[in-house]
């Protein structure tokens, strides 16, 4: 049975724009079937810089985890967000450029050289 904090969570971002804050929620993982890693960030109103948070898992799929969408939940209370956009899939690496690597691709997760991060097509 889903947990009631992710069932919560998916229930607010069917809900559409509501208003600012907006909670952003994209998922990041080493292939397109495993989400290790969420990142939501919180834009208190037009033109202002998020406030930025993730959540990692070594094992399984943070997607699963009702601790994680808990402690997501309370982040987007905190900061009184009033929508929510989430993305429907893994959107590329859990890795970031320029700070867990050096160059275009990623060493640790080969699924994604070659790959657009949104569709997860071959592009090269």
């Amino acid at each position: 049975m889903e947990d009631r904090f992710l069932k919560r969570l998916r229930k607010k971002s069917r809900k559409g724009l509501r208003g600012w804050p907006i909670a952003t929620i994209a998922f990041y993982g080493p292939n397109l079937s495993q989400a290790t890693k969420v990142a939501v960030g919180i834009i208190l109103s037009e033109n202002a810089e998020p406030e930025m948070r993730d959540w990692k898992v070594d094992r399984g799929d943070i997607r699963a985890d009702p601790v994680v969408a808990r402690e997501i939940l309370e982040f987007m209370e905190k900061h009184g967000a009033l929508s929510v956009a989430m993305t429907d899939g893994i959107i590329g690496c859990p890795h970031q450029e320029g700070i867990d690597y050096e160059g275009e691709w990623c060493p640790v997760c080969e699924f994604w050289h070659g790959r657009d991060r949104f569709t997860g097509k071959k592009v090269r």
